[in-house]
Order: C-alpha cells, then sequence, then structure tokens
C-alpha cells in the first residue's frame, strides 16, 4: 500500500524544511510506501528550492508547480492530481496536526468503514493542545454552522486541513472540485456525499500557529460566499459530469 501526502504551500520557506524532516523521519520509522508532493502556489520566497533540494536527498519528494497564485484549493486538487497514492492526505505546511496524527485517518479508511476521513478539532476539544484566540473559536463555530445549513452536512469541523482519500475517492472528487481557495473544504465534502463516499469524520490532535496565512474575517466572508456558489454550482448541474460520476459509482 503506498500513501500520498499533498502540502499546499505559498511562501512557507521558514516552515517547510522542519516540516518535511518530521515527515521523513516519521514514514520512514513506520516503513511505509509514502510520496510527498510539496505544491508551490506560486512562492515569492525560495519555497520551490527547497523543495528541490529535498528532492535530490530524498526521490520521495516531489515538487508540484502552480501556474502563479491560485489558491490553496487548487494547490490541493493540483497535489492530488499529480498523486498515485492509495491513500492521500492533505495536510498544512505547518503540521498544525502532528503527522503521527495520519495513522488515524488511514486506519479510518483502511478499515473498510468509509472513502474520505477527515481530521476534526471539535469532536475532541480535549485534543486540541493550543488553542485558536477566542475571536477565532467563536467565528469558527458560527462559520461552520453556516456550512452545515446550506450544503446540508453533519460535520463539526469542515475546515480541519488534515483529510484523507482513499483512490477511488480521489480520482471521483478532485476532478469535479471547482473552488480554488478557502472554501474548498466543504465543496468536497458535499461532493463526497453527493457521490454516495462515506465520510467519517476523527478526533485528531491539533495546535493552533499563529502565523496562519487565514484571516478570520476577511477569509471566513470567502468561505462563506465559497459555500453559497457550491449550492448554486448544484443546481446548475456543473457537478454532472456524466464519465466522473459514472467512474465513482462503478468503482465502489
Amino acid at each position: 500500500r503506498m500513501y500520498s501526502i499533498v502540502i499546499p504551500a505559498y511562501n512557507e520557506s521558514q516552515r517547510l524544511g522542519p516540516t518535511l524532516d518530521k515527515i521523513l523521519a516519521f514514514v520512514a520509522a513506520q516503513q511505509w510506501e509514502t510520496e510527498i508532493l510539496v505544491v508551490n502556489d506560486g512562492s515569492k520566497d525560495n519555497t520551490a528550492e527547497i523543495v528541490n533540494a529535498y528532492s535530490k536527498n530524498y526521490p520521495n519528494v516531489r515538487l508540484v508547480q502552480n501556474p502563479g497564485n491560485r489558491g490553496k484549493g487548487f494547490s490541493v486538487k493540483n497535489g492530488m492530481l499529480h498523486a498515485s497514492g492509495d491513500i492521500l492526505l492533505m495536510t498544512d505546511a505547518d503540521l498544525s496536526s502532528p503527522i503521527e496524527e495520519s495513522t488515524k485517518l488511514f486506519q479510518t479508511i483502511e478499515s473498510g468503514s468509509c472513502d474520505v476521513a477527515i481530521g476534526s478539532r471539535w469532536i475532541d476539544p480535549s485534543l486540541q493542545t493550543v488553542r485558536q484566540p477566542w475571536f477565532r473559536q467563536i467565528g469558527g463555530r458560527g462559520l461552520n454552522l453556516l456550512i452545515r445549513a446550506i450544503l446540508g452536512l453533519g460535520f463539526k469541523d469542515t475546515q480541519c486541513g488534515f483529510k484523507a482519500f482513499s483512490s477511488r475517492a480521489a480520482k471521483a472528487l478532485f476532478p469535479l472540485q471547482q473552488v480554488d481557495r478557502w472554501g474548498f473544504d466543504p465543496e468536497l465534502l458535499f461532493l463526497a456525499k453527493r457521490l454516495g463516499f462515506v465520510t467519517e469524520e476523527v478526533g485528531v490532535h491539533w495546535a493552533n500557529d499563529e502565523r496562519t496565512k487565514l484571516n478570520p474575517f476577511r477569509d471566513a466572508f470567502r468561505i462563506l460566499q465559497d459555500t453559497v456558489q457550491v449550492r448554486r454550482n448544484a443546481l446548475a448541474g456543473k457537478y454532472d459530469s456524466h464519465d466522473v460520476v459514472t467512474a465513482a459509482v462503478g468503482s465502489r
């Protein structure tokens, strides 16, 4: 079994080296067959050079280049479409959820109970080792309620950047993804439900990183806009790709 780890990266020169060191050490200790894809989203620093330097010593580390700055959603999609693992993980460059927590998501999928396993900060809040400031917590909970209402989702945490997909789910979901920026998470969960893929929410350890690039007010509004657009897309039939849907259903 092979695992793919997709890391979206925009100006991540400070955090990327330590993150790759931790991931490489962990997968080596697990003796996993793993590919690590870092997707450079038009960074203005030396993010790409750092990845290329690692690739020389670790052939399982690959650089994927976006055509300019396209957003986190596009980065995750681009990485997933270049990946070839049996189970594919998306994780943030800051490893807010430690890479060791990936075993929880992988085991959940490998048990056969689901095709999508999503890390959650709110299934068990005691697992949050460093919490967000109170205003981010309140804003995040309010945003989650709105997302759930608009898209008919039942998850406590749609926005945690730690999610795993079986190969068959990834091959069906990511070609249909249309949201390029922060609102892509609920779109993927909506599509998974629409196509009949079972999604399980798994509590994971998580620590807030104050260097996050997510603006709690501006980007929350944009996520909400994206969520409304997902509902509009569905009503307009933009997710009704016959070939992709047929392949998804046929592979189950």
